[in-house]
Formats: C-alpha cells, structure tokens, sequence
C-alpha cells in the first residue's frame, strides 16, 4: 500500500529543481496545474462569474492557465492581477496567452463574482498577506478555490501567517499535499482538498528524503496470528492502576485486550480497588502485588503508566524502574503529570500519549509549529510522542512524524484518551515498534469512532465505552486486506 508523504514548501520546491534537472519544464509542470484547478472547478461548480486572483509567480501562472481553460469551456471568466509576472518566467509566458478581460484587484470585481479562484500565493509564501490584501479576500462572499493553499496559509504549519487565511471551500494541490494541509487550522480552512498529478516524477522523492506522512495503513502492518500462536507469545500488558479513577484502567486495559495482546493484567494498589476489577471482564487478570515482583516475570514486556494513576514521585520511580527493566513503557496521564517541568524523567519510554495540556506541562507550549514541538520532545526523551488532537502528530526520535486526520470531533470525551493508551500498549506486547505502533493505534481509534458512530454525523456524542465493541472489527477490517 502507498505511503502517502507529505512535502513541506521547501522539500516542494527541491522537488520541482529536481523534475526540471530531469527535463521536466517548468512550463509544462504549470500547465498541467492549471489545467488540473480548471477541471476541478467544472467538475465541483455550475458554471458562474468567475474572478481569478494572479499573484506574479507560479501560483499567479497556475491561475492565467486556469482562467484560459475556463474561458475555453464557455465560463465567462476576468483576471485580477496583483501584479505582473517577472518577464521571461514561465509565469509571464502564460499571462501573455490570456486573452480575456483584467480587471483591478478590488472589492467591487470581488463583490461580483460567483466564484473566486485564489491563485495569490502558494504554500510558500514566509510572510503575512498584506492588510489591504488581507481586508479585500476577507470580504470575500463567493465560494473560493485556492491553488495549492490558501493565501496566507503557511503549507509547514497549518497556521496562517500574521492570523489570517481566506476560508476556501475547495482547494487544488500538487503532486504531494503539505503538512499544512492536514494541521488544523489549516486543514479546515483548506476546505476539500484535491491531489493532482501534473507529471512531476515520483523518481525525486527518494533524493528528498520526506520525514512527514499522512497517517494511514501504508505506515504500518498489524500483527497476524498463525497457527503457532498462544497467549504467551502475543506479549502480556501490565497496567498499573490508581484507587481514585479506576474506570481510566479499565477502559485502557479493555482496549489492551481487544487490541490483540495475549494476557493482560492490571495492578492494584490495594484489595479494595483489586475487588472492583475482579468484578469486571472476566479476561481481564487482577493483583496486587508490587511492580518489583511483577518485573521478574519477563513476559511482561509491555507496561502502561498513567491511566487514573496518581501524579508523584511515586509514579515516576516505577517508570524508572520498569524502563531499567528493559520492558517497553506507554507513559500516559498521571505518569505525564508526575514530570511536569522534568522531561528527563521520561528518557526510555518507548511511547509518550500527551494531550495538549500534558505536552506543555511537560516540555512548554508547543507554539505554531507543533511539528517541530512534538519532534523535538521525541528527540529529548527517545520516545515516540503522540501530541494528541483532532490532528493527533506522531513524532519518532529519529525524526519521522506522522499527521492523523483519521479522527472524528465524538472522540471528544473523557476517557478516549485512556482507550488509544491501551491500544498503544497492546500492540507493543505483540512486537510492534513504537512509531508503528503508535501511529495504528491513531488511526484505528479514529476508525473505531466512525464505527461507533454507525453512520451519525462526526460530531455527534460518543462515550468512550463505545469505542472498545469496535476495535475488534476495526483490526479486522485491516487485516482483511
């Protein structure tokens, strides 16, 4: 299956200097673009007043191409130049082709037109729009198209530069989408996004290198039983539990098991609490005794930390002493808020689960570049870290990041965040390496979410407990393929 990789405006650019070094023209490369905004536009819109803004360099060609084509299907279409393309460029060859009606960059051509295409600025652009430039595509009523991404829109980030982006209801991107396009804001400020291939080859990429990839099953194989399997070898999750929120365990520890891990068994710390569990599935195995003495069995390959586990030293000295171990530790809620301000305390880790408040208790804000936040925290403490969100980011110590938009808003709700931790773990016991198995736990809790919903608008209510029944089918559906 392909591995969608995301390039950032930079790697785009290297891309294109590479094509060109292969003897692919840059002319050709524009035309191609702007023949594929043109049939994106007559596939999506009735045919209406269009209003093409040309900013002067590519993606200002990318726009005289469309304008051309539209016109030559019969749409009655003008051109707003923001300014001209530097001659000799590609850009200023195209622009000399258009032959129909320039009209000023103003609020009455905007006010006029059915539909607007932004072709301003790509994804490239380092500095934010202009106020005048910025007031005007504000004022902007009519459905838009972006090229590439909206003006203003930073293609690394997802956020727009200076705080604003036009809002468009389709955008039309190139060879390979951009970080930008699936990090929120960006993601919905894009509005539909469409992939086209404009003969770019695919022979640049491995000279690139990408580092970011959409999250999906191209990124990773769950693991298969055969006939040789038993409990044993499909790893045993140990789960540490807290007396104050035991339903966090048990949600975890629910995902754990339906996640494939052979045996799992949650520790109490006390009779009382140890009787609570022993009440519930009955698969699920129950004790009381100490991490020390559970450590010596070393079947216990996978522990997860946090879930309704009490923050303090106390937590943090059994994350020591279990990663000492050698065993492959999931570090999630209380064992997060037990190193606030203390990132080193997680050195070992195999995964990190941390909402947003997690993260910055922990490492700080994660500022407008959350990749770059989420990679550094990785490359800090040596673990895989899942900056989870609606646009969850999965970020390897090695520098690797995955961008999940597998995910409905239901997921919301007290106690996902417990279910993804479990599922985490129950993929390490059964031999997953962390990034994979992080980055298919992201993705299966999403899937099982839209499950769960059972065709329910993604915004719907959902309780976390719904999502444990869909893990299952979830896993299957995958290794169905």
């Amino acid at each position: 299956m392909m591995i969608d990789a995301l390039l950032t405006p930079s790697e785009m650019a290297e891309a294109d200097r590479a094509a060109a070094a292969a003897g692919h023209a840059g002319l050709a490369l524009m035309r191609a673009a702007g023949g594929a905004v043109a049939r994106a536009v007559r596939r999506r819109f009735r045919p209406c007043r269009v209003l093409v803004l040309a900013g002067p360099g590519n993606n200002g060609g990318d726009g005289y191409v469309a304008a051309r084509l539209l016109e030559q299907a019969g749409w009655p279409v003008a051109v707003a130049p923001l300014a001209a393309p530097r001659p000799g460029t590609d850009a200023a060859m195209v622009a000399a082709e258009w032959r129909g009606p320039v009209v000023p960059l103003d609020a009455t051509e905007i006010g006029r037109a059915g539909l607007v295409i932004d072709a301003l600025f790509g994804a490239g652009l380092a500095r934010p729009l202009a106020p005048d430039l910025a007031s005007l595509l504000r004022g902007v009523a009519a459905p838009l198209v972006a090229v590439d991404v909206p003006s203003g829109l930073d293609g690394a980030t997802g956020q727009p530069l200076g705080g604003f982006a036009p809002q468009a209801a389709l955008t039309v991107t190139f060879f390979r989408q951009k970080p930008g396009h699936l990090l929120l804001p960006g993601r919905a400020l894009c509005g539909t996004v469409e992939l086209a291939q404009i003969g770019l080859p695919e022979s640049v990429l491995p000279g690139i290198g990408p580092r970011a990839f959409r999250n999906g099953p191209g990124l990773w194989a769950l693991p298969r039983r055969d006939a040789g399997s038993h409990k044993f070898s499909l790893g045993h999750v140990t789960l540490l539990a807290g007396a104050e929120m035991p339903g966090a365990a048990r949600l975890a520890a629910g995902a754990a098991r339906r996640a494939g891990a052979g045996l799992v068994t949650v520790a109490a710390p006390d009779a009382a609490t140890a009787a609570l569990f022993r009440a519930g599935e009955p698969g699920l195995l129950v004790t009381e005794a100490p991490p020390a003495a559970l450590l010596e069995d070393t079947r216990r390959n996978a522990w997860l930390l946090g879930p309704g586990l009490p923050a303090g030293p106390e937590a943090l000295a059994v994350l020591r002493q279990v990663v000492r171990a050698g065993r492959a530790v999931v570090a999630d809620g209380g064992a997060l808020t037990a190193a606030a301000g203390n990132p080193g305390a997680l050195h070992g880790t195999a995964v990190l689960t941390p909402h947003a408040g997690e993260f910055a208790r922990v490492f700080g804000p994660p500022g407008a570049d959350r990749l770059a936040a989420a990679r550094a925290a990785a490359a800090r403490t040596g673990a895989v870290t899942v900056l989870k969100g609606a646009d969850s980011i999965i970020a390897a110590p090695d520098g690797r990041v995955a961008i999940n938009d597998h995910a409905p808003p239901a997921l919301a709700t007290a106690g996902s965040g417990d279910v993804l931790a479990g599922l985490v773990a129950g993929l390490l016991a059964q031999g997953m390496a962390p990034f994979e198995a992080a980055c298919a736990a992201v993705w299966l809790h999403g899937e099982a979410a839209f499950r769960a919903l059972g065709g329910a608008p993604p915004q719907a209510p959902l309780v976390a407990e719904a999502l444990l029944p869909e893990i299952g089918a979830s896993i299957a559906a995958r290794l169905s393929f």
